[in-house]
């Protein structure tokens, strides 16, 4: 246990490097459902505030029945952002948040099952899914820059194209010349730089900070009673088994940084946070919650393995989600900083995916086959959003998701070509 003064420095350390990719989640979603800068700052508080009980469950845990009692954060996920996005198209808030409930309960109780079945989804269905998830978002990120409206006339203007090439090219210049700590929170110094700028340019409004509280809690279910649809529910489940593969990767990782073997049992409890996460999310307004891999690295970067201090940092996350007046200055943020900030992000999201890929090695040609196949129908609704127009409602948000659809379609062919007899002859290639 490292004396109060370095624990507290070490958890800050964690809070600054998970910030901005757990903030960026509803920046993000609230810009793409349009909803108010006041009321984006309600859901960053809230997203703060759950991220933070659930990595003080994580770290410390509940007895042997939640939290995997290991140094990880907990964060929202990106793989809920597009299905989010279309559920609030398609059924309204409501239907978000009641969808996010129910994929909590659903968590809750898959928990135990996925731990044993864990090898239904290797490296190569979660590398496509991973993926799929950095390259579906990309166009998330180029709409905050650019703008929603492709018809308006400050669509596109060439300032905010160059203030968001500032922050991508600032961003890569602090990851090259600089190194730990530092490089670590270059998003973070992008986003701070290319407000600063945005401010003589008119790109900021802070308005909405000066009339907001410094301390206060989200009322729970702020957009009124949950709504349960079967198409919204099945689909956030899905992202639900996403997330699970995701905390699996990175909790085994953090088990081999500190030395102890992570059990089914101890991933069961870890998996049931997340699930707690869907719960509490869909209460208070928040996310679903995943471990981050960004503080995993952290870790090892530091090698300071007490769960502890990421327990300080789950502390710190509340108290931060406690003050909405911070979330109404990062709800404040210019669109093209944040969609900078977003579009490095999520092509890291790619790069992981990738790299995923690249430890199956992809010798097989039945694993070339499930990779394409499941890229390509998870692309399809990307490329082209209305291609499942014709179909009923349900068909559309299940379809739709490019997560969803990838995630059904690489789990599906995995079972099809390792896990239904011998296989065939003439599966490998040269």
């Amino acid at each position: 246990m490292p004396r109060a003064g370095r624990l507290g420095l070490l958890g800050l350390q964690h809070v600054l490097v998970m910030y901005t990719g757990c903030v960026t989640v509803p920046l993000v979603f609230g810009a793409a459902a349009h909803l108010s800068g006041s009321t984006i700052g309600l859901l960053v508080n809230a997203d703060l505030l759950v991220a933070g009980l659930i990595t003080l469950l994580q770290s410390l845990g509940i007895a042997r029945l939640l939290g995997v009692r290991l140094p990880v954060v907990a964060g929202a996920t990106f793989t809920a952002v597009t299905p989010m996005i279309l559920i609030a198209g398609q059924y309204g808030l409501q239907a978000v948040y009641g969808s996010m409930i129910a994929a909590g309960v659903f968590g809750l109780i898959a928990a135990v099952p996925f731990a044993r079945a864990a090898r239904f989804f290797p490296p190569l269905v979660t590398g496509s899914v991973i993926t799929v998830i950095g390259l579906s978002l990309i166009g998330v990120a180029t709409g905050l820059i650019a703008g929603q409206d492709s018809t308006a006339k400050d669509y596109a203007r060439p300032s905010h194209l160059a203030l968001a090439a500032g922050v991508v090219l600032l961003i890569v210049l602090v990851h090259r010349f600089t190194s730990g700590f530092l490089a670590q929170i270059g998003v973070l110094l992008g986003l701070v730089v290319g407000t600063l700028i945005a401010i003589p340019m008119g790109l900021t409004d802070f308005s909405s900070v000066g009339g907001a509280d410094w301390f206060g809690v989200t009322a729970p279910f702020h957009f009124g009673a949950p709504k349960f649809p079967v198409a919204a529910v099945t689909s956030m489940c899905v992202v639900m088994l996403v997330t699970f593969t995701e905390s699996t990767a990175d909790m085994l990782a953090v088990g081999e940084m500190t030395g102890r073997r992570v059990t089914p049992a101890d991933l069961a409890r870890g998996l049931a946070a997340d699930g707690v996460s869907g719960v509490l999310g869909g209460v208070m307004n928040g996310f679903l919650d995943t471990v981050f891999a960004q503080n995993v690295g952290l870790v090892g970067m530091t090698r300071v393995r007490t769960r502890y201090v990421t327990a300080v940092a789950g502390a710190l996350l509340v108290l931060l989600g406690l003050i909405p007046k911070m979330g109404q200055v990062v709800a404040s943020l210019p669109g093209p900083v944040i969609g900078a900030a977003a579009l490095v992000m999520f092509g890291t999201v790619t790069a992981v995916g990738v790299r995923t890929l690249l430890k199956t090695g992809l010798h097989s040609s039945d694993d070339l086959m499930t990779v394409a196949v499941a890229l390509g129908v998870g692309m399809v609704p990307v490329v082209a959003p209305g291609v499942y127009h014709a179909f009923p409602t349900w068909a559309q948000v299940v379809g739709g998701s490019a997560i969803t659809s990838a995630t059904l379609a690489a789990f599906l062919l995995n079972l099809l070509f390792h896990h239904t007899g011998a296989g065939r002859p003439g599966g490998a290639v040269d």
